[in-house]
């Protein structure tokens, strides 16, 4: 039997640590590990966001929510010591490109120290088993071609988010091939892995600075929506894409620790690297409602790449992951979800976790059977 056809790779009963909880993804995260049965302890800052997709879903009601900064050690080996977890899904960070302009010390601190700090808890627990970083697709150094960029392409960065991004990469190896692998000195093996993907949508983020969230608001609104960069084109993807590809990772791991630990890309299918603009016409369309325009600072706006895209041929090869979405029923979805956020009649908690089945149905009339592991159990709901 194959390793994606094993029935005994679970989540359920595990003690798993998010780190970055609050967060938009980490939100989706946190929702579909509860629902497959995990004892789940989400480690964060408060939500950066008013509103935000953790405080819709009362999600502090639904796992052990420590509030803290991955740039406090101490207090992270304190959360380390009581919970015991034994899967590390590592979000916690500086997410913003724009951002990273107004304050490079933070970002630094935060996208790297801070990922120090967690591989040095994660090296004095021995609970700890695997651990998977998630950093970004502006991790490499971008050259603006056509082709997507592979896992053993260089690292850079021309900003400081990115640069933090690449960064990462570089520590993760180190730690890697330095603490955890079969030969390093260690008492404490674990599997480490790091995931690569960007251009997530969906419903629930409201971070500045990013189209879909700054589009919902202008459509709320009712006013023109204003893009900066409208002829940018990158790949997008829902949320939901990547976070089954993390989830199927971290079993793996588990399961195989020598195989899966090294550095992974999640990407849409082809065909769904579209311009900012046609994105946001395809959003109008099915909100029913809106207009664009180029936004009047424009010109003044920090450099941002141009165009970026991933190869995921390893994924699809050697983990058997495939983006299942079109770009039509991502923007449904996403459309869907904001909807209901402002119906208030609605449970966004289940309704997050019904759009979480419904992208597990369409899975299983794909053939994707790598996914069954990922199916909800509804007594965990």
């Amino acid at each position: 039997m194959s390793t994606v056809d094993r029935k005994n790779l679970d989540y359920q009963g595990k003690n798993v640590l998010v780190t970055g909880h609050t967060g938009f993804k980490g939100s989706w995260l946190v929702m579909w590990l509860k629902a497959l049965g995990a004892d789940v302890t989400g480690y964060s800052l408060e939500p950066n966001t008013t509103p935000s997709i953790f405080e819709a879903a009362k999600l502090s009601n639904k796992v052990n929510h420590v509030i803290g900064d991955i740039r406090d050690e101490e207090h992270l080996e304190e959360v380390f010591k009581k919970f015991n977890p034994e899967y590390v899904f590592h979000l916690a960070s500086q997410p913003i490109v724009r951002e990273s302009y107004k304050d490079p010390k933070y970002t630094y601190e935060t996208n790297i120290m801070g990922l120090v700090n967690l591989f040095e808890v994660v090296r004095r627990t021995p609970s700890v088993k695997t651990m998977l970083n998630i950093t970004s697709d502006k991790c490499y150094e971008n050259k603006e071609w056509i082709w997507g960029y592979r896992e053993n392409d260089p690292l850079g960065g021309n900003d400081p988010y990115s640069s933090s991004k690449a960064c990462s990469e570089i520590v993760t190896n180190a730690y890697r091939k330095s603490f955890f692998s079969q030969q390093a000195l260690s008492k404490n093996k674990v599997a480490i892995a790091s995931a690569r993907a960007g251009n997530v949508v969906g419903g629930g983020d409201w971070a500045k600075d990013r189209i879909i969230p700054d589009c919902i608001r202008a459509l709320t609104e009712q006013m023109a929506i204003e893009i900066r960069n409208p002829h940018a084109i990158r790949p997008w993807q829902h949320v939901l894409e990547p976070i089954a590809g993390y989830l199927w990772l971290g079993l793996l791991l588990r399961d195989n620790t020598e195989k899966y630990t090294s550095a992974w890309n999640f990407c849409p299918n082809k065909g769904q690297d579209i311009a900012v603009n046609d994105l946001v016409d395809l959003l109008i369309q099915n909100w029913g409602e809106g207009s664009w325009k180029p936004a009047k600072d424009a010109d003044l706006q920090p450099e941002e790449a141009h165009y970026l895209k991933l190869d995921c041929s390893k994924a699809h090869h050697q983990l058997h992951w495939h983006g299942l979405l079109t770009l039509e029923e991502t923007i449904k979805m996403t459309i869907s979800w904001y909807r209901c956020h402002y119906d208030q009649s609605v449970d966004i908690y289940e309704f997050s976790l019904k759009q979480i089945e419904q992208y597990i149905s369409i899975a299983q009339e794909r053939n994707m059977k790598w996914l069954s592991s990922l199916e909800i159990t509804n007594q965990f709901r």
